[in-house]
């Protein structure tokens, strides 16, 4: 009997190792490689050229994102630039086919400029070769493909003034001067600016139009600090008649609204949802009329207006699965350069012709992630201590169902908010063993000005409160181990890491924070010369560091370093203009002299996050060591 037993036991013994070692083989071979996750995409953002005939799209050249061009229908791909230092990102084609424009910063100084590449002898020029500039792009239509309206703050660092580029000779001429409160322009039809935002010292903004060119401006509406994260002029109606804005007046949700030019009045709802405002609009090019709008609930949905289009879009969602975007159109509005969003498998890419109504397949943009098992990204929805729905997202690993180490991960801004789909860093954190939380805490957008509101001086408190009360919901539905929390997150996110290691340090095992403040008076006594015209509207939503020292102080992670008693990483770009390296070093020295387990790195060629490979890279191998060691 005894030894029945023991030969029982052995052989369940046996069972067991066999089924550990096939977890451990399983495990090991879902181990998704950090080069995976977070080296450069093998493609990506593709552009079609306004004939239609070609295609451009970004991949690496020695890890360095550069752009690349090839004929429809043929394998003649070439790289037409060679960038060694700086990826590109934002690129666009000249309406003449053979010259693509870049804008391109120095080592995340965010001092964009625009350069220009011939596709035939591949010269770079520089069209705006100006130190200690920043450029940003108006208006280029296809009606006036000669000339570009681009703005710059040349004159004064602090405003930025119109200039028409001349694209046959690259000449520059300002045709707007900023009368040193203006925050946005708005052109018409005619390529001509005819609105403009206008900051007020009490945070409000004016809305200003004129006639033409030689006309005054004048108001045609205000817009309180309250109404203000909702509130753009998107352009105007072919005749000129309306401006197409979207407007929280009135209402909590920002609608798409037509806009009387002349009186300020709103002469038409086009578009609007009671809980969430809306996103963008698509335009037809000729016409002006407008064909769609996006809104993001849990996920992107399109309302369509164009009944052709609406026959077309049900084509292209048969072509795979996932969140549908368009990319790009030619200037006829027939062929389109459409993607599709998976939260767990890359982004695929498709030509659809509307003439035609064939498609095809153009690439994934990281074809080796689907060797690999992702993780399922699940809308979630919690109340918060004080009665406001908070949503947000959860991610777990792979199999895993409940008790988990938990990564809270907070998103920057905060004027910004999460959205559903592929994130290599929730992957990656996924990947590992941990449950990954992310969620929109008051402040966020894309709820109506009410949750945006909520959160005005609310910096390290109800905000804080939220991230608080998101793990408690987390533990009580059994998801994560209150043992094993981590806070994580990037720009505001990174304050809010920082917060959690100084206000609750007791409810986080560790922190990071990346290009994170540390200390509100010195974010705002050093923000960048041309945030100044905003400076109101920051003070009014977070503080002044001249009547209310004393407050910002009492929400700054600097002030309670003596608190930490969790292991901190902390990661700053040394180019930074928004959130100096100043506000490292002295969480840092705070770290230091209070004897906290603390690791630091900081990136000499980076500003406001990670944009070359090389660091990410870096920065990930040290996040996984980081995490490992602190949350088992």
């Amino acid at each position: 009997m005894q030894n029945r037993l023991f030969f029982g036991l052995a052989f369940l013994s046996l069972l067991g190792f066999i089924a550990f070692i096939s977890y451990c083989k399983k495990s090991k071979s879902n181990h998704i490689p950090l080069k995976v996750l977070f080296g450069s995409s093998q493609k990506s953002r593709p552009q079609i050229s306004p004939d239609g005939s070609k295609l451009a799209y970004l991949a690496p050249i020695n890890g360095i994102r550069n752009i690349f061009v090839k004929t429809l229908g043929k394998d003649d791909d070439r790289a037409i630039t060679n960038q060694q230092q700086r990826d590109i990102t934002n690129y666009f084609w000249n309406f003449n086919n053979n010259e693509i424009f870049y804008l391109q910063d120095k080592a995340g100084n965010e001092n964009w400029h625009i350069y220009s590449v011939d596709l035939n002898t591949k010269r770079v020029t520089s069209i705006t070769p100006f130190e200690g500039i920043r450029v940003g792009v108006i208006s280029y239509k296809k009606q006036f493909p000669d000339e570009m309206l681009i703005s710059m703050n040349k004159r004064d660092p602090k405003v930025f003034d119109v200039y028409k580029l001349d694209l046959k000779t690259k000449d520059l001429k300002m045709v707007v001067q900023n009368s040193g409160n203006i925050t946005d322009w708005t052109v018409d039809e005619y390529n001509k600016v005819r609105a403009a935002k206008a900051a007020k010292e009490d945070g409000s903004c004016d809305g200003l139009v004129r006639d033409d060119e030689n006309s005054p401006w004048r108001k045609i509406g205000n817009w309180g600090l309250e109404d203000d994260a909702g509130n753009y002029f998107f352009g105007f109606s072919k005749d000129g008649k309306f401006i197409y804005a979207s407007d929280s007046r009135n209402a909590n949700t920002s609608r798409l609204i037509a806009l009387d030019a002349k009186t300020g009045e709103i002469q038409k709802v086009i578009y609007e949802d009671p809980n969430f405002d809306f996103g963008s609009i698509l335009r037809n090019k000729d016409t002006g009329k407008i064909q769609l709008v996006t809104i993001h609930r849990a996920k992107k949905e399109w309302i369509i207006f164009d009944k052709e289009l609406e026959k077309d879009i049900k084509l292209m969602r048969k072509l795979d699965e996932g969140e549908l975007g368009l990319c790009d159109r030619d200037k006829h509005d027939k062929k389109w350069i459409i993607s599709f969003i998976k939260d767990n498998g890359p982004v695929s890419y498709w030509l659809f012709d509307r003439e035609t109504k064939k498609s095809e397949f153009l690439f994934c943009n990281k074809p080796e992630l689907k060797k690999y098992k992702l993780a399922k990204m699940e809308p979630i929805s919690f109340v918060s201590r004080d009665g406001f729905t908070i949503h947000g997202y959860l991610t777990k690993p792979v199999g895993s169902v409940k008790n988990l180490p938990l990564i809270l991960n907070v998103h920057g801004g905060p004027w910004a908010r999460d959205f559903w789909g592929y994130n290599p860093e929730v992957q990656f954190l996924a990947n590992r063993g941990h449950a990954v939380l992310q969620v929109n805490f008051r402040g966020s957008t894309g709820y109506g000005k009410n949750f945006v509101n909520i959160a005005n001086k609310q910096w390290g408190a109800k905000m804080h409160d939220d991230l608080v009360d998101a793990v408690d919901w987390a533990v009580k539905k059994g998801i994560a181990d209150p043992k094993k929390v981590a806070i994580y997150g990037g720009s505001y996110g990174g304050y809010a890491a920082l917060v959690g290691a100084t206000f609750t340090p007791d409810l986080f095992c560790c922190a990071i924070d990346i290009v994170g403040p540390s200390n509100l008076v010195t974010l705002l006594n050093s923000i960048p010369p041309y945030w100044k015209v905003r400076k109101r509207m920051m003070e009014l939503r977070i503080g002044s560091p001249e009547t209310e020292k004393e407050f910002l102080e009492s929400v700054s992670p600097l002030f309670k370093a003596d608190k930490i008693k969790i292991p901190v990483m902390v990661v700053q770009g040394a180019n930074d203009p928004r959130v100096k390296k100043h506000e490292a070093e002295q969480i840092v020295t705070a770290m230091e002299k209070n004897g906290v387990d603390y690791k630091y790195l900081l990136f000499e060629d980076e500003g406001h996050g990670l944009l070359k490979e090389c660091n990410r890279m870096k920065f990930y191998e040290a996040a996984e060591k980081f995490l490992a060691k602190n949350m088992g």
